[in-house]
C-alpha cells in the first residue's frame, strides 16, 4: 500500500495489555518475548512528513545473539524522540559520510565533465615517532580519517572567541575543517586558506577513525582514540566553544571485550548519540545540562566470541546496522537497543554499511575483508533487506592478503556510494585482489540485481571510500584514492578515468567533497585541498 500524505504519522501497535515496547533474543538478563498479536492501532497526525516506526520484533536470526542491555538513566525514556535525520538540515559535514545512513550528503558540483586535479593548499600535521606496540604512527591522518567540517554562524564565532581567546586564531572564519590525526592531535584549519584557525588539542593517541561533531551544535565534538601510546586511552569529548575537554572514558570493566579502541564515528538519533565501541558494546549516550551521561549499553556475543566493532553505525528511521571484525551484521532496535536480526558475511566486515530506503523498505549494502579466511578467499558484497536481514544478492569478488610491510588485507575497506543522476541504479566502492597487477578495482554494481557492470583497475590497493560530482547534465563522476597517494576522476557511466595524479604519501583516509573541493589527508604529515577541473 503507497501512502502519500504530507504529514507526519506515529503509528502506536497497542496489544489489550497496553503498548509493545520491545522483544529480545537471549540475554543473559531478559527473557521475555514478543507478542505479535494486535487489538488496535493508533494513529496521530502533525503538520511534518510521514515517518513509520520499523516494528519492534525479533527474527528467528538474531537468537543467535548472546546479548545484555543495562540501562544507567532510568529516568530518561529510551525512545527516540523523532525519527528524522537530525543531519539533513544541519549545516556541514559532521560525520562519517555526513549523514546517518552513510550515504553522502556531500554531492560535489563540477562544470561539464573534469579533466585536471589542483591542489590549492597543504597544511602539514606533526609527526609522532614514540614506539609503540603496534608500530610509530607518525601524523596525517589514517583510515577512515575522514575531515568534518563545522559551519559556525556569527553568533557561534563570537562565543568561541570570547570563550577560548587564548586557543583561536585570526583566521578562525565560519568554515572550519576539523581533522583528527595520527600524531594524537585534533587540527583546526580554515577551509579558504588552509591556515589554522586555533591551537591544536593534543589527545594523547593516535586517531585513526572519523569524530563526530553533535548535530546540535552544543559543541560537543566525539572523539576515540585508535591505538594505545599512552594511558588513558579510550573515548574523548572536547567542547569547541571554549576548548576544554567534556568527558574521558577509559576501559570499560564491564565490557565483553578488552580492546577499548573507538574508530567508529557516533552517530545522532532522536535525542541520543550512539557510539560503537571495539570492546563489543554500544553506547547509548544522553546529554543534559551540558553533561553526557550513558543511557544504556548493548553489549552481544555470537557464538561465544565478542567480537570490536570498527566499522560506523548507519541509521534507518529506529533501526541501526553494525558490522564487526568477525563478519556479523546485526540490525539493533534503537529504542529498545535489542537485536531484530543477524547476519553472517562470511569475513572480517570493517566497511561502514549503507543504507537507502526503496518503497519503504530500509536495504543495507556492505562488504567483507579477505582475513579469517585465510590467504585467499572472496569479498562477499552484499545487499540486504533492512527489516528482515534477508539477502537480496550476494556477489563474491576472489582476492588474498598479500604481504608488504606487513600482511595486508584483500576485500573491502571502503564504503560504497550509491549513484546519481546517470548513474542511479549503480553502486560503486573499491575492492582490492591484492594480487600483482591488480591491486584494486573500482566497481559499478547493478543495485537491483548486483551485477557487475564494470571494473576499474586501479594502481594500488584502495581503503578510501569515494565520493561523487555532479555536473549541469545530471552526469556523475568519482573522486577516490589510493594506498599510493594517487587521486582518481572517474567518469560514473562507464568507469573511464578522466584524470589521476600522486599528490599525497599514502591515501586510506576517505575525503569530503564541497562544490568540486576536495578535502583529505594522507599519512605521512599533510592535509590536502583539491580543485577538480
Amino acid at each position: 500500500m503507497k501512502i502519500n500524505i504530507n504529514h507526519w504519522l506515529i503509528v502506536s501497535v497497542v496489544t489489550s495489555s497496553g503498548l509493545i515496547v520491545g522483544c529480545v533474543g537471549k540475554g543473559n538478563n531478559d527473557t521475555s518475548t514478543c507478542d505479535s498479536s494486535v487489538d488496535t492501532v493508533s494513529i496521530m497526525t502533525t503538520q511534518e512528513p510521514i515517518v513509520f516506526e520499523y516494528p519492534d520484533t525479533i527474527y528467528q536470526s538474531a537468537k543467535k545473539v548472546d546479548f545484555r542491555v543495562d540501562t544507567m538513566l532510568r529516568d530518561v525514556d529510551g525512545t527516540l524522540l523523532q525519527l528524522v535525520d537530525n543531519y539533513a538540515d544541519t549545516p556541514g559535514v559532521l560525520t562519517f559520510r555526513g549523514t546517518p545512513s552513510r550515504t553522502p550528503h556531500f554531492i560535489g558540483k563540477v562544470n561539464g565533465e573534469p579533466s585536471k586535479i589542483v591542489v590549492d593548499w597543504v597544511f602539514h600535521t606533526d609527526v609522532d615517532t614514540t614506539k609503540t606496540d603496534y608500530g610509530v604512527w607518525g601524523g596525517g591522518t589514517g583510515w577512515t580519517g575522514q575531515p568534518l567540517m563545522v559551519e559556525w554562524s556569527d553568533e557561534q564565532l563570537d562565543t568561541i572567541r570570547n570563550k577560548a581567546s587564548k586557543y583561536v586564531k585570526d583566521s578562525l572564519k565560519n568554515r572550519e575543517l576539523i581533522v583528527g590525526s595520527l600524531c594524537g592531535k585534533i587540527y583546526f584549519i580554515d577551509y579558504i586558506s588552509g591556515k589554522a584557525s586555533r591551537k591544536s588539542y593534543d589527545v594523547g593517541n593516535p586517531i585513526k577513525g572519523t569524530m563526530s561533531f553533535d548535530p546540535s551544535y552544543n559543541g560537543n565534538l566525539y572523539v576515540g582514540h585508535g591505538v594505545p601510546a599512552r594511558q588513558p586511552f579510550g573515548a574523548l569529548i572536547i567542547n569547541l566553544f571554549d576548548h576544554r575537554r567534556v568527558s574521558t572514558f577509559g576501559r570499560d570493566a564491564k565490557a565483553w571485550r578488552g580492546w577499548g579502541a573507538y574508530d567508529s564515528s557516533p552517530i545522532s538519533a532522536g535525542g541520543f548519540m550512539f557510539r560503537p565501541g571495539e570492546n563489543g558494546t554500544l553506547y547509548k549516550l544522553f546529554t543534559t545540562d551540558n553533561k553526557v551521561k550513558i543511557h544504556s549499553t548493548l553489549r552481544y556475543k555470537v557464538d561465544g566470541a565478542s567480537p570490536g566493532m570498527e566499522a560506523s553505525m548507519a541509521v534507518s528511521r529506529n533501526y541501526g546496522y553494525m558490522s564487526d571484525n568477525h563478519g556479523n551484521i546485526i540490525a539493533v532496535n534503537l529504542n529498545t537497543m535489542h537485536p531484530v536480526w543477524h547476519y553472517r558475511n562470511h569475513d572480517d566486515t570493517d566497511a561502514t554499511i549503507v543504507v537507502e530506503e526503496e518503497n519503504g523498505i530500509p536495504m543495507i549494502y556492505t562488504g567483507c575483508e579477505i582475513d579469517k579466511q585465510g590467504d585467499s578467499g572472496f569479498c562477499y558484497f552484499i545487499k540486504l533487506n533492512g527489516l528482515n536481514g534477508e539477502v537480496v544478492w550476494e556477489q563474491k569478488i576472489s582476492g588474498k592478503k598479500a604481504e608488504l610491510s606487513k600482511t595486508t588485507e584483500g576485500g573491502m575497506f571502503a564504503s560504497p556510494l550509491i549513484g546519481i543522476g546517470d548513474c542511479e541504479g549503480l553502486i560503486f566502492s573499491n575492492i582490492s585482489p591484492m594480487k600483482p597487477g591488480n591491486w584494486c578495482n573500482f566497481i559499478a554494481f547493478d543495485k537491483a540485481t548486483g551485477e557487475v557492470k564494470y571494473s576499474t583497475p586501479l594502481k594500488f590497493y584502495s581503503w578510501s571510500s569515494p565520493v561523487g560530482l555532479i555536473n549541469e547534465k545530471g552526469e556523475m563522476f568519482i573522486v577516490t584514492g589510493d594506498t599510493y597517494g594517487n587521486v582518481y576522476v572517474i567518469r560514473g557511466c562507464d568507469g573511464k578515468i578522466l584524470a589521476t595524479r600522486q599528490i599525497g604519501n599514502n591515501f586510506e583516509s576517505s575525503p569530503i567533497v564541497i562544490d568540486n573541493k576536495i578535502i583529505i589527508g594522507s599519512r605521512g604529515n599533510e592535509i590536502f585541498k583539491l580543485s577538480i577541473e
